[in-house]
């Protein structure tokens, strides 16, 4: 199934003594870049969320933030900072001191600043912490690409009815091209006639100059080779795998082909074919740029 680059996903679980968070979305990226941004202490969680993802995800610009909450009240304990404490205590006892300040210290005074305390986290099981993350992340990344598959299947949608629409146009340029040949042949030869005011026309002439005209304005070949990038772009629209580069490859092939029709054009009706054409696989190209 076609896929969007564009993405989110998010998973809440209670595992063990872990509430963990898990939330991920993705932008358009030529290739497969992660951030991920895990609690301080659970740096060791990066590379396992990266190759987990990457195993899942084959392009686009990913970020992730994971939030862990500690269920367990054992995990931290809060420490007095007894340095500080002391220090600060015999600075508000000088300062009661030397400014004749009624001296009312309190613990609650003492413990309004911040840094008379600090909280120490236990050792944590890291084995025990990423088992936690790993499955609330594959969850996140579930609805992450379910999310991304829906896009992708719009984008299909839209893809399809503009081919459509240009094979309809390359029908109608396979059909005009000859006839505009029979109207230069028709054309030549009336010029010719009036030149030589004269019912006697050089037969060989006409064709030769048919001939080179036809030549020159012939544009078979490039509507075959344009039938066929869109044949190719159809096909991986029905494939499972990450086709973008390939899709944007095709569609540049698609409008490399157009733009030799549009040179060779000396029809007004195959031209406005051409700029429709052209607007179309425009839109395809943007529209190809957003899937993985």
């Amino acid at each position: 199934m076609i896929k969007s680059m564009t993405g989110f996903g998010r998973a809440v679980k209670s595992i063990g003594n872990f509430n963990v968070t898990v939330e991920m979305k993705s932008v358009n990226h030529r290739y497969f870049e992660f951030t991920v941004r895990t609690p301080r202490n659970c740096s060791f969680l990066d590379e396992k969320l990266k190759s987990f993802c990457q195993q899942k995800i084959t392009r686009g610009k990913i970020e992730m933030y994971v939030s862990i909450e500690f269920v367990d009240a054992n995990q931290t304990t809060v420490e007095i900072n007894d340095e500080f404490a002391s220090s600060y205590i015999t600075a508000l006892k000088k300062l009661s001191k030397k400014y004749h300040i009624k001296n009312d210290i309190k613990v609650s005074t003492v413990a309004a600043n911040n840094d008379v305390f600090y909280i120490k986290r236990n050792a944590l099981d890291e084995e025990a912490v990423t088992e936690a993350v790993l499955e609330t992340a594959k969850e996140a990344v579930e609805a992450f690409i379910n999310m991304r598959e829906v896009e992708g299947e719009r984008l299909k949608t839209d893809i399809e009815n503009r081919v459509a629409f240009i094979l309809d146009k390359v029908a109608f340029i396979e059909t005009r091209s000859p006839e505009t040949v029979k109207l230069y042949r028709e054309r030549i030869e009336q010029k010719i006639r009036e030149l030589l005011e004269s019912a006697q026309v050089d037969e060989q002439r006409i064709l030769t100059e048919t001939a080179i005209f036809a030549d020159k304005v012939a544009v078979a070949e490039e509507t075959v080779r344009l039938r066929s990038h869109i044949g190719q772009l159809c096909d991986l629209l029905k494939t499972d795998d990450a086709v973008g580069r390939k899709l944007d490859f095709i569609v540049q092939e698609m409008n490399r082909e157009t733009n030799t029709i549009g040179s060779k054009a000396q029809d007004v009706e195959i031209t406005r074919c051409v700029v429709d054409i052209k607007a179309e696989i425009e839109k395809m190209r943007e529209q190809v740029q957003n899937i993985e």
